[in-house]
């Protein structure tokens, strides 16, 4: 079931300024997001331990000259406090769906990155009348085979405090509302990561949205597991002889995981050319 809307509520103006923010209740969590620009709606998902802005500081003000874009900071992230249930990218998609229906957004491009984007791309899964296209940029894959092998042995042996001082730690600290909460996040994550993705591949090849899916050449999956995602979701055919398809993929050089997102420029240009490609035009 998905949970009902309850309210809209703004967030303080005297510590936001002429920020547009605020918390759309459900039933059991109360979900932050802010508004930046005008345009198409557009939902932007961080990715795991992030923020709005330690994730999209750089690439949402770009974004937001060509789209609304309602930026969303998913269970127990940034300014969402965290709730009594496991992480889940169903119970994600199931946060994020209701958010646009309490928002009265009827469909919207959603773009994710990293865990972010498998969240998107199970919202098209499960409610496709709401999206219009997605972007899953960073780690796109669809089930663990994907990932490089010694990252899977990374999540058996994780330390719940190896994150402590990072970047990360230091973003969320300065806006959660419970600080000391972090290294619950980091055992949920961890589990979310252990549990892993996993679609059935009929399931993707039955998938009508149009998505564009983005990897570094270093990230943390393999390049031909990507490649088989982006087949599966109806891409790597002759474009000349049976017309363009409405799956995409990009392959950034000399590219991590966490350095996408640094590659401003490129996501932009991209994205935007992917979503709406008068935009692109303008943008330039």
């Amino acid at each position: 079931m998905r949970p009902p809307r309850r309210e809209v509520a703004s967030a303080d103006a005297s510590s936001k300024g002429e920020l547009d923010s605020g918390y759309v209740s459900l039933d059991d969590l109360d979900l932050y997001y802010e508004r930046h620009g005008g345009g198409p709606p557009l939902v932007l998902l961080h990715g795991a331990f992030g923020t709005i802005e330690s994730c999209f500081a750089g690439l949402l003000p770009s974004l937001a000259r060509n789209f609304e874009v309602v930026a969303v900071e998913l269970q127990g992230h940034g300014h969402t406090r965290d709730v009594d249930r496991p992480l889940s990218y169903e119970g994600m998609a199931r946060d994020v769906a209701a958010l646009l229906e309490a928002l009265d957004i009827a469909r919207a491009h959603l773009v994710g990155y990293s865990l972010g984007g498998a969240v998107a791309l199970q919202v098209a899964l499960d409610r496709p009348e709401l999206v219009e296209r997605v972007v899953y940029a960073g780690g796109a894959s669809f089930d663990p085979s994907g990932v490089h092998p010694e990252l899977l042995e990374s999540f058996e042996s994780f330390d719940p405090h190896g994150l402590d001082g990072t970047r990360w730690h230091e973003a969320y600290r300065q806006v959660a509302p419970d600080p000391d909460a972090w290294t619950s996040l980091v055992v949920k994550v961890n589990q979310l990561d252990r549990d892993g993705l996993s679609w059935p591949r009929e399931r993707l090849a039955a998938l009508q949205v149009p998505t564009l899916l983005i990897i570094g050449d270093a990230d943390v999956v393999r390049p031909e597991h990507t490649v088989e995602m982006f087949r599966l979701l109806g891409g790597g055919v002759p474009g000349d002889l049976v017309g363009v398809p409405q799956a995409q993929l990009g392959v950034l050089p000399g590219t991590s995981h966490e350095g996408m997102l640094d590659r401003v420029e490129w996501l932009s240009s991209m994205i935007v050319a992917f979503l709406a490609p008068s935009s692109s035009q303008q943008q330039q």
